[in-house]
């Protein structure tokens, strides 16, 4: 035996002292460690799969706060925001014609108008330019297409509008407008405000039209308005399971191809409830609408060329909206987890629609349903605005982006 075997042996005296019959006891005790190590590590692998699996990760996650960040640092940066941001709004402009004036307060572009009368009932707004984080335009385009203006003259007006501010003031020209935002629900008031490009490709846009397929949409600048048909008559949805008999319900128009499938596809389906705009509004239509949004476990939400309430509908009246669409920011996406109270899905997902909706659990759908009645006071508008309102949820989008310039 070699010097450096003897010295290793010297010091564990058992080991030396053992007869060379017990070495298939060391031998068998090695076999067991390997085996235990095998079956340690097939179940570390099974419980990997099982927790990174789509809808156990789904279902596991939803236990979690429905905000991306802690709660308590949302709660201390809102609070922050609250204290110290300030917006300067432009005095200019016809207050009787395009500015200052805000549309009325209902139909689905009424979220527009309450932005415009909500920035004047907060602590916001600063007359001291000075101390501006934002600069608001208080473009109301909406107003412009009820006086009758075309959409060239419609153009021309906002750029009579900014060449006005640019000249009178010094502030645009810092940035080239990159600090100053402006808001527009309507699709006109979105296609008045291209004909200046600056103002499109620098300032921030708070619009209802959030498609990543729109050129001009830019997410992590721009923002998403939520877009509501205002007034509700009914109370807001609750945690009323037993109440939601029915799978899924939508009613609209077919003016997509995703929704001509959705009516191909599922118009005959007993459990799936597609009115393909055959609910009459004009006499009880809109009483029958907010009944079966009441009673749906899920409203679909297909995604289409013009803007939709049909999200914030979902919200209001406690039915878990299913997201259909490739191309779009959802409303406070900066801020919402929307896999916590809504199921995102493809487009091409239509086609295997019933089989993911009743994949879903009743645990599942329970703290969907849970967690979307705790964010539906983020989608509420007011007068005067309340706290965490939409009003302030999109005041905190924007005060997430007042850093990205700074002079």
């Amino acid at each position: 035996m070699s010097p450096f075997r003897e010295r290793s042996l010297a010091n564990f005296p058992e080991v030396r002292n053992r007869s060379r019959g017990s070495c298939g006891s060391v031998h068998l005790a090695t076999t067991a460690c390997i085996i235990a190590n095998i079956i340690y590590m097939f179940v570390l692998f099974f419980c990997s799969k099982q927790l990174h699996s789509p809808l156990r990760q789904r279902a596991f996650s939803l236990d979690s706060s429905v905000y991306h960040s802690p709660e308590e640092a949302f709660r201390l940066d809102y609070e922050q925001m609250e204290e110290e941001f300030k917006v300067f709004v432009y005095p200019d402009g016809d207050p009787e014609t395009y500015f200052h004036t805000p549309r009325k307060l209902t139909g689905k572009y009424a979220s527009e108008g309450y932005f415009f009368k909500n920035i004047r009932e907060s602590r916001f707004v600063t007359d001291d330019p000075r101390r501006a984080h934002l600069f608001f335009l208080p473009i109301s385009c909406h107003k412009m297409r009820g006086r009758g203006l075309t959409n060239e003259r419609m153009i021309d007006e906002v750029k009579k509008y900014v060449e006005y501010v640019k000249f009178k003031y010094p502030y645009w020209n810092r940035t080239l407008g990159a600090d100053h935002f402006f808001v527009t629900c309507h699709d006109i008031g979105v296609k008045a405000t291209k004909g200046v490009p600056h103002l499109m490709k620098n300032s921030i846009r708070v619009v209802c039209s959030s498609r990543y397929d729109d050129d001009d949409y830019i997410p992590h600048k721009d923002v998403t308005l939520p877009q509501v048909q205002l007034p509700f008559f009914h109370p807001p949805g609750g945690n009323d399971f037993k109440n939601r008999n029915t799978l899924a319900f939508w009613a609209g128009l077919s003016d997509s191809t995703l929704k001509d499938n959705l009516k191909a596809i599922w118009d005959n389906d007993t459990e799936l409830d597609i009115q393909n705009n055959r609910i009459d509004f004009r006499s009880t239509g809109q009483v029958v609408f907010m009944e079966r949004l009441y009673k749906s476990k899920f409203c679909l939400c297909p995604q289409g060329p013009i803007g939709s309430s049909r999200i914030s509908d979902s919200i209001h009246f406690g039915c878990v909206p299913v997201i259909m669409s490739n191309y779009y920011d959802l409303p406070f996406n900066d801020i919402l987890d929307w896999r916590k109270f809504s199921v995102i899905l493809k487009e091409t997902d239509v086609y295997r629609l019933k089989d993911i909706l009743k994949s879903i659990s009743a645990k599942h759908f329970m703290i969907l349903n849970q967690n979307l009645v705790k964010i539906q006071k983020h989608f509420n508008w007011n007068t005067p605005p309340v706290r965490l309102d939409a009003f302030h949820m999109v005041m905190y989008e924007l005060w997430l982006r007042r850093h990205l310039i700074r002079y």
